[in-house]
């Protein structure tokens, strides 16, 4: 099939650039990001500050000839932390608490989607510029290089060339640029800095008409994403200066900026600063648990930026070379981790794998539309190679480099190794702990530490034998539980009055049987954020599926699982026991695996009817009788040194005592003992 090519655009125009940026403004009354509801950490004082400052632009905008000298009343705001996705949402929250428009403007993203969407122009240069700038900025350049040695600029110097030499040329010369950013965003889009397929006067008048639109009646919030990669040349530093001492009326700027603690380059830049005269920095929590949530949102939303910014990448790289991909967002989330310094390589590569296998391959409005099938092939080819902490590239060959020319080489050798391979075949790596299973690892009790067995009870000798059927008996014989009706049991609970020994049972039952052991309880599940209660109670079992066999021991199960029923209940603590259930003995429950639920409760009847019926197994521990109770105080008593003590008589003077009571009372008898002789040794009589 012949290439049905299409005229080429000739460059982006100033209507197009307006139409776009308004297409990516919204309505801040429709944001779901609330203050009141921020989905992460939020410091009172961060939340003061933002909202201080916003308060006298978008609000009362007539008293600011009174903030005019303070810089927390700025009109642009800078907003430095450590995740880019963070400073989005407070921008968001802001918008809806000022009911204002907001402008979420990601230059490389945009830049990214209009060169997609109305491509470049093919001339030499990408913008036509007058001698008088084009002479400014070269000064501009040329002292920036003397004073580079003695302060950190923040802002990268310009150039104009868009061929691969050029850019990489850029990153090399300024490698503070790239350390200070190395953390949150890949190196290829530091390479596009430069590379737009518009004016950047053109863009930045267009952006003001857009903003000054909205000024005067809603108000309006521009957020830029990293100010340090818009800002990328001294053109566009002194372009943007201009367009904020002329904005007016209800708008406010707020810039986002990458820091991090380990950065040796953390400070705002002289120039950054002076655009942006108020600096709020954002602190982690000081709590240890708000800050390991806080820890593990950044790393997950880090993640996603990372893989958004990948992709956003490929197509821009698709798009200069009039190239398509039709189902890009097919490609796996780990192809694209480590594509940053390959990714024209990689393109080639995808391009001859496509037509390698497409003989007639399809063109669509001038460009050749590749699969994404070929583009992953060029991803898994160029990865980089950890082994050793060397960059280096592995190349994931198939085909069998020990092959002779005819392959009887090959066929002896895997004859000879065949049962060598078989004997030696690795174990199973380990599935690393996602975040929630990190958070309950330290409730997980290995069976040699729990320290109790069933000769540490002193009686129900009944209720020890049935359990050590139920739960025994299946881990030394699982043949016997392999097909029909018969299975190991799932469920057991443990009722009864309280201090009967329930938890010391639960605690036996896992050291004998040599299982894992885990105390559930309601701090273990719930969480302040939404969604990870359940989120919690999956990672509960497939952590219990990792260590198993397991015992997932709930005491005071009542409190948890109770009927859902229950008026005033909220809505949390319904999912909680839904989750619960279908992990325990439901569709997400596997056969295979070897997980025991062990309950506790003084109110079995409180329990929710489902909750009841998947304990396949309740068991009464009721109070002892008269031979249990001389049982338990000859056991609570058998490393003490006593004469003469009738335990029959003691057994029926603690008639209704349960084995709690009885160790008290002999904790109490034996504290009165050696306060009567520390007080005989002192001549006080008692």
């Amino acid at each position: 099939m012949a290439p049905n090519l299409a005229q080429p655009l000739e460059g982006v125009t100033a209507a197009q650039i307006e139409h776009e940026l308004l297409r990516l403004i919204v309505d801040g009354r429709d944001e779901n990001d609330t203050f009141k509801e921020f989905p992460y950490y939020l410091s009172e004082r961060t939340r003061w500050l933002l909202t201080s400052a916003a308060y006298v632009h978008l609000k009362h905008l007539d008293v600011s000839k009174h903030t005019r000298n303070l810089s927390p009343a700025s009109r642009a705001i800078l907003l430095s932390g450590p995740a880019e996705f963070y400073h989005e949402k407070l921008a968001k929250a802001l918008s809806h608490e000022f009911e204002a428009k907001l402008l979420v403007l990601d230059i490389v993203d945009f830049s990214g989607k209009m060169q997609s969407k109305y491509g470049t122009s093919k001339k030499d240069s990408f913008v036509k510029r007058s001698i008088s700038d084009m002479a400014l900025e070269r000064v501009s350049s040329l002292l920036g290089s003397f004073s580079t040695a003695k302060e950190d600029d923040g802002v990268a110097s310009s150039t104009q060339s868009i061929s691969s030499k050029s850019r990489s040329t850029e990153i090399i010369n300024h490698p503070a640029k790239i350390h200070r950013n190395s953390s949150n965003t890949s190196l290829a889009s530091l390479k596009r800095v430069s590379n737009y397929p518009f004016d950047e006067k053109a863009f930045l008048q267009e952006l003001y008409k857009v903003l000054m639109s909205f000024s005067e009646t809603n108000g309006i919030i521009l957020y830029i994403k990293d100010i340090e990669k818009f800002l990328h040349s001294p053109r566009a530093y002194k372009l943007f200066d201009k367009m904020l001492k002329r904005l007016t009326g209800s708008t406010l700027v707020i810039g986002s900026r990458m820091s991090d603690k380990h950065d040796q380059i953390g400070e705002v830049s002289e120039k950054i600063g002076s655009l942006f005269p108020y600096n709020i920095d954002i602190k982690p929590p000081e709590d240890e648990s708000l800050l390991i949530d806080w820890k593990a949102h950044l790393e997950e939303q880090t993640k996603k930026s990372q893989f958004q910014d990948n992709m956003n990448h490929i197509a821009e790289v698709l798009a200069e070379n009039d190239l398509e991909c039709d189902d890009l967002g097919a490609i796996c989330h780990a192809d694209t981790m480590f594509i940053s310094n390959y990714i024209q390589e990689i393109v080639i590569s995808a391009i001859s794998h496509h037509l390698m296998r497409h003989k007639e391959p399809e063109y669509r409005n001038g460009k050749l539309v590749i699969s994404s099938t070929s583009l992953s092939h060029g991803l898994s080819i160029f990865q980089e190679d950890n082994c050793g902490g060397k960059d280096t590239l592995k190349l994931e060959s198939k085909a069998d480099s020990s092959k002779g020319p005819e392959g009887e080489e090959n066929v002896s050798s895997k004859s000879d190794n065949k049962n060598e391979t078989e004997k030696s075949v690795p174990p199973k790596p380990e599935v690393p702990d996602n975040e929630f299973e990190k958070r309950i690892r330290p409730e997980v009790i290995p069976a040699n530490e729990i320290g109790v067995t069933f000769s540490d009870i002193g009686a129900l000798d009944e209720i020890k034998e049935t359990l050590q059927e139920l739960v025994m008996l299946p881990l030394k014989r699982p043949d016997l539980f392999n097909g029909g009706l018969l299975k190991p049991c799932r469920g057991i609970l443990l009722f009864g009055p309280p201090g009967t020994g329930k938890t010391m049972l639960a605690k036996a039952i896992a050291n004998d049987a040599g299982a894992s052991f885990i105390n559930v309880s309601m701090s273990t599940i719930t969480s302040k954020w939404f969604g990870e209660d359940e989120k919690n109670v999956r990672a509960l079992f497939t952590l219990a599926a990792k260590v198993s066999p397991t015992i997932i021991f709930v005491d005071e199960v009542d409190s948890m699982l109770g009927q859902r029923t229950r008026v005033g209940e909220h809505e949390a603590m319904r999912k909680i026991k839904n989750e619960f259930m279908s992990h325990w003995d439901g569709l997400l429950t596997k056969p295979g695996e070897r997980i025991l639920v062990l309950a506790a409760t003084n109110r079995p009847f409180d329990l929710d009817e489902a909750i009841i019926r998947r304990f396949e197994r309740r068991i009464m521990v009721g109070l002892p009788s008269v031979e249990n109770r001389e049982m338990i105080l000859k056991t609570l008593l058998a490393k003490e040194k006593i004469e003469d003590l009738d335990f029959k008589e003691l057994a029926v003077m603690t008639e209704g005592y349960s084995g709690s009571d009885l160790k008290v009372c002999y904790i109490i008898t034996k504290f009165n003992i050696y306060t009567y002789k520390l007080a005989k040794s002192v001549g006080i009589n008692c």
